[in-house]
């Protein structure tokens, strides 16, 4: 992208700007970044192919938003290899590029099987998500020479986007699950001051001596207070 030409200027404020409206507004994580990487194909010269890897706490990988098949390949050939441009970006580095897979040192396994598949360069950034997961956003290109430092800065506004949606994603999951439990709870206080004719601050220190006693979260004590009901 000619950052001196007003008029694609012009267009990445505009597609950033919607990409902060989207993940404001309720969306899944995964029509979060397939928004995310689709634009960045878009936007990001040179860049051919896209997609989010995550690689979890105890290396598992899962890929995301990629924008073609080949993708998830990809990812899954640097898990094989323990070797690779977007797994060096997420667990080691900020900005990993790759101007010519055919020259590449870096990655002696992986090169190679990226050059079979058509996979000239590749420029990867690190998403700083969560302690228990890595991830970043990579972009691939099937020519050699394709980046430059604007392809690099237009990259990193999309990593942030990236990374902005994993973290209201998981956000909106943590409250969906807060909002669960205080309703498991509330349930059974109710079903504790009908049973037993306490009021409900009795009821919920019956809850939590039982959580105590019992070495368990408060809300398992509820749900099993719930399914006695449901027994009968």
């Amino acid at each position: 992208m000619d950052f001196s030409n007003p008029d694609t200027g012009h267009e990445l404020a505009l597609r950033m700007a919607e990409l902060a409206r989207e993940i404001a507004a309720p969306r899944s994580l995964e029509r979060l970044l397939a928004e995310v990487t689709i634009a960045a194909v878009d936007l990001v010269a040179g860049a051919d192919l896209a997609g989010v890897l995550l690689v979890k706490k105890g290396g598992d990988f899962e890929s995301l938003a990629d924008t073609d098949g080949l993708v998830a390949r990809l990812d899954k050939l640097q898990h094989d290899f323990g070797e690779g441009p977007c797994r060096d970006a997420a667990l080691k580095e900020t900005v990993v590029r790759s101007d010519d897979m055919r020259d590449e040192q870096r990655w002696p396994r992986y090169s190679p099987a990226a050059v079979q598949h058509g996979v000239l360069g590749s420029l990867s950034f690190r998403l700083y998500t969560a302690e228990q997961t890595a991830g970043a956003l990579n972009l691939f290109s099937f020519r050699a020479g394709a980046w430059d430092t604007d392809a690099e800065t237009v990259g990193a506004v999309f990593a942030a986007h990236a990374a902005a949606a994993i973290m209201a994603g998981r956000h909106g999951e943590q409250m969906q699950s807060a909002l669960t439990s205080r309703d498991r709870i509330g349930q059974a206080k109710g079903i504790i001051m009908e049973r037993y004719g306490v009021d409900d601050v009795r009821a919920f220190e019956l809850l939590r001596r039982l959580s105590q006693e019992s070495q368990s979260k408060l809300v398992d004590i509820a749900q099993r207070v719930i399914d006695t009901r449901a027994d009968g």
